[in-house]
């Protein structure tokens, strides 16, 4: 299944040329400053199917830790993906253009989710990492 996205502007698109998994909703507090919401929710894509269409060069990367860090447009400020040792890991959900076979599976740092959150009973949820993530 081919997939696109792109940032609020338009400016920024990709595709992806396979299946998204592991889709999972973070309610850390670092995830709700980053995206200004009450938690991230995103899927992994292999990277190799994964390919920017045009707007690279407005991407800005933050680094949040080594290794890992957020690619967002700098023009508009929405938040496409994650990268891992430089590397698209995964895709934010909301940027997506097409409504993905997929639902999320875990919430994860549910231990520090803000206490006017309520999230279902139904989803799995961790206090902190899945055992499963890198």
């Amino acid at each position: 299944m081919r997939l696109t996205g792109e940032c609020f502007c338009g400016e920024i698109a990709y595709e992806i040329e396979g299946a998204l998994f592991d889709a999972r909703s973070c309610h850390c507090s670092r995830c709700r400053k980053a995206f200004s919401s009450q938690a991230s929710s995103y899927a992994l894509v292999n990277a190799d199917e994964f390919r920017w269409l045009r707007g690279e060069e407005l991407l800005t990367t933050y680094a949040s830790q080594q290794d890992y860090g957020l690619q967002f447009c700098k023009r508009c400020g929405s938040t496409l993906c994650g990268i891992y040792r430089k590397q698209v890991h995964g895709i934010t959900l909301g940027c997506l253009n097409e409504e993905p076979d997929i639902k999320i599976g875990k919430h994860i740092f549910v231990g520090s989710k803000a206490n006017w959150e309520v999230i279902p009973d139904s989803v799995q949820q961790y206090q902190a990492h899945a055992p499963d993530t890198v």
